[in-house]
């Protein structure tokens, strides 16, 4: 059996479309909160009247500083209501929201605003602006609130809708151009990934920039009617316990970092919680058995990518098998591929990739050609079970060479899962030219002894696959969105003394 996955035809897009209309389409006939910004001092509840009110306005106000549709507005917001209402009032009136976090230097910013040539700059105090001519406009999401609604702008589904950046953990980030019909391939993921109805509070982690907060935190509770709950900006991660039970979350959607660093909490009973979801990085399997131990409930991993959102998951319907991704979303076209391009067996190592026809595929990255062929490689290896199940091996580029055999760096990480670190992070290191080996960097409070490390090693990996060497940092190099930049690592290496 070759390692391919669905062949039936995609659900037909409308010829007239807005993303911004689908996720609000119900939101007139709901008498409940749409978004609550959680924060220590007092939460910032927004009903779902009054986000289809100020989405509407502020589409209105955009157009009145003479926007017109397909121009593109660069987000420079933080954790705040202006972020979704900014976003999805763009989108409302036929515009295109950047977002970008505001975490980026002037020069960062910069940069990624020459690539997208913004008509207009939304942007909040204190917040990086690029050097470029668009005027900034300051939200005033009060004033807004009194301009005439705008109508909703009705196109071509293909159109420009958003664009958001790649992570850049594989070098500079890529703009990534996404159409209004994106929205729609988002469908299968609420029942086979996020186990999500109109009675959930989902609480998501992440920054209100990142594709994965934006989707799962905001998009996909309001298309089916559920409560997105958002932490404040500044908030930290050892709140998050306390947050949860406060707010009644059924749901709580983060990376495997933040789950990590929840279970060294003290957890409150969470009666509400129902499961959490995991995606940005792989999720140990020793994580996912210390989340079930402490809370009762199963974390579901995701598999994508900004280009193509997420495709495989586990659910609460059918679970992922311990180590595994999960399994296709059905009606996502997937295959595993050798270097020919051909499906592997079963079993096999091989690329994944994601059928060009699929609604939620980008148009395209800014100033290169719209992705060609049956099929987008995404870089990713994994292999394929028999009955389906994905597990996910890295990045093509990021598999090491282990006594001229390739391994995944997420193998020989998953080895020292129980240790007392934050993160860690397997990469090959270069101690004399021409040399190299395998090295484990790690996040912790303090040193690790080594013996300690190498008996974890001697435990779960075959010789070859053991490192050679063991460092501790005190932070591993990432991306403004969190993403581990491996080939970042060699640049820490510090030879034994």
């Amino acid at each position: 059996m070759l390692s391919e996955i669905d062949t039936r035809p995609f659900p037909a897009i409308p010829p007239a479309f807005n993303l911004a209309g689908h996720v609000l389409a119900r939101a007139g006939q709901l008498d409940k909160p749409a978004l609550v910004l959680l924060a220590p001092e007092g939460d910032e509840t927004l009903s779902y009247a009054d986000l289809l009110d100020l989405t509407q306005r502020t589409a209105g106000a955009l157009l009145s500083r003479g926007l017109l549709p397909g121009d593109r507005v660069l987000l420079r917001l933080g954790n705040s209501l202006a972020f979704p209402i900014l976003y999805l009032g763009a989108i409302w009136a036929g515009l295109v929201p950047v977002p970008t976090s505001s975490a980026l230097t002037r020069d960062e910013i910069t940069r990624l605003a020459a690539l997208v040539r913004p008509t207009l700059v939304a942007a909040e105090p204190g917040i990086a602006l690029p050097d470029h001519p668009a005027p900034v406009m300051i939200p005033e999401l009060a004033a807004w609130a009194r301009l005439p609604p705008a109508d909703l702008h009705f196109g071509d589904p293909e159109r420009e809708a958003y664009i958001v950046f790649t992570s850049g953990s594989s070098g500079s980030p890529m703009a990534v151009s996404h159409a209004h019909r994106a929205i729609l391939a988002r469908a299968s993921m609420h029942r086979h990934w996020e186990g999500l109805t109109g009675d959930d509070r989902l609480l998501h982690a992440g920054a209100l920039n990142w594709t994965y907060t934006l989707g799962t935190g905001l998009l996909d509770p309001w298309t089916l009617g559920a409560t997105a709950l958002i932490p404040a900006a500044g908030t930290s991660v050892t709140a998050l316990p306390d947050l949860l039970a406060r707010a009644g979350a059924t749901i709580i959607a983060a990376v495997p970092g933040v789950y990590r660093q929840i279970l060294r909490a003290d957890l409150p009973p969470l009666p509400c919680l129902r499961h959490g979801l995991s995606a940005g990085e792989a999720l140990p399997v020793a994580l996912r058995r210390q989340w079930r131990e402490r809370t009762g409930t199963d974390l579901h991993e995701a598999l994508g990518m900004s280009e193509v959102s997420t495709y495989l998951s586990g659910c609460p319907a059918r679970p992922a098998p311990e180590g595994a991704s999960g399994y296709p979303q059905p009606g996502r076209h997937i295959a595993i591929l050798d270097d020919a391009g051909r499906p592997v067996p079963r079993g096999t190592p091989g690329e994944l990739v994601v059928s060009t026809a699929d609604p939620g595929l980008m148009r395209h990255y800014l100033g290169h050609p719209p992705p060609t062929g049956p099929w987008f490689r995404t870089g990713d290896v994994a292999t394929m079970a028999e009955d389906g199940a994905v597990t996910h091996l890295g990045r093509r580029d990021d598999l090491l060479n282990a006594g001229g055999f390739r391994v995944s760096p997420f193998e020989i990480e998953s080895a020292f899962q129980g240790l007392p670190l934050t993160a860690c992070a397997a990469t090959q290191v270069e101690p004399a030219p021409g040399t190299t080996i395998l090295a484990l960097f790690y996040e912790a409070p303090c040193e690790i002894a080594l013996s300690t490390l190498r008996e974890c090693a001697e435990k779960s990996l075959a010789r070859w696959k053991q490192p050679r060497h063991y460092q501790r940092l005190d932070a591993l190099p990432r991306t403004a969105t969190g993403k581990l930049i491996r080939k970042g690592l060699a640049a820490r290496y510090r030879r034994p003394e």
